[in-house]
């Protein structure tokens, strides 16, 4: 369809990968955030230091950096690398989440976002970090799936929304 307005080719290429490989994935975004592109360009990734990380970590993927995302053999790298994934780091590029919902894709963005920003935070201070032992982090899909009620946007999203009523957009609040 023909259309005036522009679209960016390399998110396209992106967005287009994951929508055309995941049915679930009814909502893709993809940010890159300052903290985002930080720990995506670190060796480790994301460390498991904070009850925010530990839900990403249950479900993360990396996809390494190939230039901008203009070409269309990089899409079936990038589709294996998500797989079933939720989250999804782009080396020395930003960050990716998917959910069959706007509110589950936002919700996860917010705790990875939230993890990496944590995590930059806490390497600023100069100490040694103390991860959270594998034991823990193997107990955590079951407890997201407790207090999610088995989606991360459920709880979250309402209350978001009127949130955004009370600050005057109340075409929101739906």
């Amino acid at each position: 369809m023909e259309s005036e307005y522009k679209i960016n080719p390399a998110g396209f290429t992106i967005h287009s990968a994951v929508h055309a490989a995941r049915e679930d994935a009814l909502c893709v975004m993809h940010l890159h955030t300052d903290c985002g592109i930080a720990v995506s360009a670190q060796e480790n990734g994301l460390l498991p230091i904070s009850q925010q990380s530990l839900f990403v970590l249950s479900s993360l993927g990396y996809h390494d950096y190939e230039g901008l995302a203009l070409n269309d053999a990089e899409k079936p790298r990038l589709v294996a690398d998500l797989g079933k994934k939720t989250f999804l780091i782009l080396r020395n590029h930003g960050l990716l989440t998917v959910g069959r919902t706007v509110a589950d894709a936002f919700l996860s963005m917010f705790l990875l976002e939230r993890a990496c920003r944590i995590q930059i935070l806490a390497q600023s201070g100069g100490s040694k970090l103390v991860a959270i032992p594998e034991n823990v982090l193997a107990q955590i899909p079951a407890q997201e799936a407790v207090v999610t009620e088995g989606g991360g946007g459920r709880l979250v999203w309402p209350g978001l929304l009127r949130r955004l009523a009370r600050r005057g957009n109340a075409d929101y609040a739906d």
